[in-house]
């Protein structure tokens, strides 16, 4: 029989908690801190208890000095005067047990408490040793002292005479304790004071973030205006400026699904009433004839609609195309073998009016930088509308160049031209000048080819052919590296006027 293991159910199953960047602050300086202090605190006890091994290592060799000054052995023996009274004084100041030994380095001559430890190393002569040893069952702190003796003993000819003072470590270690004490007390408190300090300063430093977010959750859903980067430190000021881009790309996008939106409704309202009425009226008649007649009515304005919605969809695609993010990836694209393939998706509409259409162009590539489905899209509603203006039996001419630096693309047709103040306007949307009164569309083939030329940074041309009559529309193209403009600028064009 097996047994499976629990699974998490619910809201927090498998939700990792991400850590703040205050707690990821905290987590790191506080530990650090108190870690670093507690080294500096053994360090400082380590060299205060050195501090005083040294000051009350000097009592002892006071001591040592005194009894050795003392010492005779002129007498033929080894003599030793007042040592009680000096070391009664030296138990005063040192407030522990005192002991002392003289005697000859042989040991046959030894004044004092017999048995007091030497170091493990020789002694060196002039040179006073101070250790740690254990003398009566308790430890004592012992300075020793060698010397040679002058005059020397008659036995010990050229010998040496060892003097030896030592001290019990009760005061010493009593005032040590308090010492310490007093020392970790203080260092402590150094301890909770910074805690205290970088948790205060954590906080300080981090009520900037707290007011962006009050800020930026205090803001109405349609609120995209950039957000104030005013007391906030120079850390905080590359995010502010990421919000801020990310929110002005959204603004953008929002405003073209905005235009978008009004332009559907706007647009497509009528035709979809139109069709209705059509509908019904089609659905009442009995006479096939007129049965026939509503269809194709309903046919012609299901054309104009699928053309308009089309046409918007393609402006709100090349609008959108340099709002989001990255743009749109630049590429060499020739013009000579895109012009051709677009005459040809064309034909068909082109034979429809019975028009003569055909591309002049050079023997060679000619190369922009930009976007393929872009420039399709642009020349495709140049070429539609020169067929759509031209007269019957007319002609329209697709001419590809390069001159001075730059590649022109043109369109020609022998249409009725437009007046000036329809030039200077062509690129506004759903505005259709005196010329198209008359034909079928909506008004977006020039503002679509104008916004792509915006975002590729070509020029749009409109000039009237002379002294022909016709339409020439051009996209002029700088042979260096285009780059991506503002979908929402004025559209580039100029006006060459007769």
């Amino acid at each position: 029989m097996t047994t499976r293991n629990p699974k998490k159910t619910g809201f927090f199953a498998g939700k990792k908690r991400n850590r703040t960047l205050k707690t990821q602050l905290l987590w790191w300086l506080i530990p650090t801190l108190v870690l670093v202090m507690m080294g500096a605190l053994w360090l400082s006890n380590h060299q205060l208890r050195n501090q005083v091994d040294i000051a009350y290592d000097r009592s002892l060799a006071g001591a040592l000095r005194a009894i050795d000054h003392n010492i005779s052995t002129a007498s033929g023996g080894l003599a030793m005067e007042q040592p009680y009274l000096m070391l009664e004084f030296f138990e005063l100041t040192a407030n522990g047990s005192v002991f002392y030994r003289v005697a000859t380095e042989d040991g046959l001559a030894e004044i004092g408490h017999p048995g007091l430890p030497l170091p493990e190393q020789p002694l060196e002569s002039g040179e006073p040793r101070f250790f740690y040893a254990t003398y009566q069952g308790a430890p004592v702190r012992v300075a020793a002292l060698a010397r040679p003796m002058d005059p020397p003993l008659y036995a010990n000819k050229g010998g040496r005479v060892i003097v030896q003072v030592a001290e019990g470590l009760e005061g010493r270690q009593a005032f040590m304790h308090q010492v310490l004490l007093r020392s970790v007390e203080r260092d402590l408190a150094v301890i909770l004071i910074s805690v205290l300090v970088i948790i205060l300063g954590v906080f300080m430093a981090l009520r900037p973030l707290v007011r962006l977010r009050q800020e930026v959750e205090g803001r109405s859903g349609d609120d995209l205006s950039p957000v104030s980067a005013s007391e906030m430190p120079g850390e905080v000021l590359p995010l502010v400026s990421a919000v801020n881009l990310h929110m002005a790309r959204f603004a953008a996008q929002a405003r073209v699904q905005s235009q978008f939106l009004d332009d559907a409704s706007h647009q497509l309202r009528t035709p979809l009433s139109v069709l209705r009425t059509q509908t019904a009226y089609a659905l009442r008649e009995t006479d096939p004839q007129e049965v026939r007649t509503a269809l194709l009515a309903m046919q012609e304005g299901l054309d104009r609609a699928v053309r308009t919605t089309n046409q918007m969809l393609a402006l709100a695609r090349a609008k959108d195309a340099s709002v989001a993010e990255g743009g749109f990836t630049a590429e060499p694209v020739d013009l000579v073998e895109l012009a051709d393939a677009v005459i040809r998706s064309l034909l068909p509409a082109a034979r429809a009016r019975q028009l003569d259409i055909g591309l002049e162009a050079e023997s060679r590539p000619v190369c922009v930088s930009g976007a393929e489905w872009l420039l399709r899209e642009a020349i495709t509603n140049l070429v539609d509308n020169a067929i759509r203006y031209a007269r019957p039996a007319g002609e329209v001419t697709v001419t590809v160049h390069v001159e001075g630096g730059q590649a022109r693309l043109a369109v020609e047709d022998d249409g009725p031209g437009m007046s000036s103040d329809d030039i200077a306007r062509a690129c506004v949307r759903f505005r259709r000048g005196a010329a198209g009164k008359n034909t079928s569309g909506a008004g977006l083939g020039l503002a679509i080819v104008g916004t792509i030329a915006g975002i590729l940074g070509a020029t749009l041309v409109l000039e009237n052919r002379t002294p022909l009559p016709g339409l020439r529309a051009a996209l002029v193209f700088s042979l260096a590296p285009a780059r991506n403009r503002d979908p929402d600028a004025a559209p580039r064009h100029e006006i060459a006027r007769n």
